[in-house]
């Protein structure tokens, strides 16, 4: 059987503009009181579930979503081929056998969407039973927008199977009456507490892909196949990692509560979570730059997808410029990171020539001095994001950055949630600058982006951009005198500054949180800790002596963090007053 294409290609779907995961622009239709168009594939990964399959697919024949809209496609993963459908399924219900060679969950997934004739594709594991809304409730979120992640709201139920057949499913689903089935509400899942603190995803942070835990999403096939589809190597943890792929691919995360479902019995994560967490860390580590996976202050190594991707155009530079702008990264304190170096390689041809006298002579050396570096490879044309890297640093050849400077960016560009951070290098004969820009956001700024609109512009628009100092962040050009010495201080002022702002939030935040008591009656680690960034970033902005750093005369006796912050950013002012007055 085939469904009826109502909306090829998702033709006449929306894009708004969601900025970070903010969905609250779109509003969703009532249950039962919308005209459903969008044809979507619910794909079942079946194994070892001959007594929990008749029940999720006797749920699924009791939806509201449109039959003619949707198929259902198990994919039968088991060793002989053995599973039969049961008498009781949805009209357009077929079992499809997994890629030769291939086995688990992913690899069974992957190959139900390489089957799948939806436009979005579902899934639900085998051991589900859905309220009668289930798809529906997701299915309305993706006729107002093509780049979201649906995610369903699940509950963990003790069953008997003897008690508990697909009949009775079937009637209770129809008549809206699933509750009834179970003993009482049900374990909730350790996500739900998140959906609870984030007003359902709306205030997550750029990993709510952690979120993707897999039993009931949906999404667009163009959006999954685009992130690369399931990494059908992984047994354990594929759906986190889609969803971190999904994510850098510019998604949005919805939970959707009237999205419901009952889990039979409970999962294997709660059964057994140390071993779990045991076998797939190492897994998650290389495919995750996520502090999660990955510890901070670990030892410098490398990973399969790095944090970073730095980006260096060697064509039309020396060997010299370019050597100092990668072994400047390369010494970096993030050694999370790889480099690539744009230029046409292509033209580097063995035929006999001059050797001193090659026009490419510049290019061939810089080959050949990294030839054996493996963080560094070779492209002739830099793709559009650094994906599946969440973040790209830009750097044109010649400028150094210190080592601290790129863990500073990350860590400035994460704190407060910016897709694109522009550092100014030089402008006196044409502006010279370096990019730290957020994968996520690029990716979803590009696929939203009209021809004739900027792209920093809808960057901005659905993250944030900021324009900073380069060499107040320790960029400066290679081979400067002091260079590595000079600006330290300047660099370090300025972090104890950023330092210092965020103390003041928090503070302000623990004020709110007293109502209205003395800051005084609040925990005294935290203040302890307040005053101390305070104080030495006031010792720093009052003894750093370097180009365009003045001394701030009497801050160390500016009480207070709103103040430290003034001090720091009025250097110039306060310098200016010094000459008025004759000092």
């Amino acid at each position: 059987m085939h469904m009826r294409t109502a909306n090829p290609d998702g033709a006449g779907i929306p894009r708004p503009l969601i900025r970070r995961n903010d969905f609250g622009c779109l509003a969703p239709p009532a249950l039962g009181r919308w005209t459903p168009r969008r044809t979507v594939s619910v794909v079942i990964p079946a194994y070892r579930c001959e007594e929990t399959l008749p029940l999720t697919l006797a749920s699924l024949a009791g939806q509201s979503y449109p039959g003619h809209l949707m198929e259902v496609v198990v994919v039968d993963d088991s060793e002989d081929a053995s599973l039969r459908l049961p008498d009781l399924v949805p009209e357009n219900t077929r079992i499809v056998r997994p890629r030769p060679g291939g086995w688990g969950i992913a690899n069974a997934f992957h190959t139900g969407v390489t089957a799948a004739e939806g436009e979005v594709v579902h899934r639900i594991d085998s051991d589900l039973v859905l309220v009668r809304e289930h798809v529906e409730a997701q299915m309305r979120w993706h006729h107002l927008a093509d780049y979201l992640v649906l995610l369903g709201h699940l509950r963990f139920n003790e069953w008997d199977p003897e008690r508990l057949s697909a009949s009775a499913v079937y009637d209770a689903v129809v008549a809206g009456a699933v509750d009834t089935l179970f003993d009482g509400e049900g374990t909730p899942q350790w996500t739900e507490a998140v959906w609870d603190g984030t007003e359902d995803l709306r205030r997550a942070g750029p990993d709510v892909f952690r979120l993707n835990v897999g039993a009931t999403a949906s999404l667009p096939r163009e959006l999954y196949l685009r992130a690369g589809g399931m990494d059908t190597a992984l047994s354990r943890g594929s759906d986190t990692e889609i969803g971190y792929r999904l994510a850098q691919a510019g998604a949005v995360f919805v939970a959707d509560r009237e999205s419901h479902c009952r889990h039979l019995g409970s999962s294997t994560v709660m059964r057994r979570q140390d071993e779990v967490q045991r076998y797939t860390r190492p897994f998650m580590a290389e495919r995750i730059p996520h502090r999660q996976y990955r510890s901070p202050k670990g030892p410098g190594r490398q990973y399969l997808v790095p944090r970073v991707e730095a980006v260096i155009t060697a064509d039309g530079h020396t060997l010299e410029d370019v050597r100092a702008t990668v072994n400047a990264l390369l010494a970096s304190w993030m050694s999370d990171l790889s480099v690539t170096l744009v230029g046409p390689w292509g033209r580097l041809t063995d035929e006999r020539r001059s050797p001193l006298d090659d026009p490419l002579l510049d290019l061939r050396l810089i080959r050949e001095t990294f030839r054996g570096e493996s963080r560094v490879r070779f492209v002739e044309e830099a793709a559009e994001t650094a994906f599946p890297s969440p973040f790209r640093f830009e750097c044109p050849a010649g400028w150094a950055p210190e080592p601290e400077t790129l863990g500073w960016l990350v860590a400035f560009i994460d704190e407060q949630v910016l897709g694109l951070v522009s550092l100014v290098l030089d402008e006196r004969k044409e502006l010279v600058v370096a990019r730290l820009e957020r994968t996520a956001v690029l990716s979803r700024a590009r696929s939203l982006a009209e021809p004739d609109e900027s792209l920093d512009e809808i960057v901005h628009r659905i993250s944030g951009v900021v324009w900073e100092d380069g060499r107040r962040w320790g960029i400066l050009p290679a081979g400067t005198a002091g260079a590595a010495a000079g600006i330290g201080p300047a660099v370090q002022t300025e972090q104890w500054r950023r330092r210092a702002e965020k103390w003041e939030r928090r503070a302000r935040m623990w004020k709110q949180r007293a109502l209205g008591r003395r800051m005084g009656q609040l925990d005294g680690i935290p203040v302890r800790r307040l005053r101390r960034a305070v104080g030495k970033g006031l010792r720093l902005v009052g003894v750093a002596r370097v180009p365009g750093v003045a001394r701030v005369p009497g801050a160390a006796r500016v009480p207070g963090a709103a103040r430290a912050i003034g001090a720091a950013e009025q250097p110039r002012a306060a310098a200016g007053r010094r000459q008025r007055s004759g000092r």
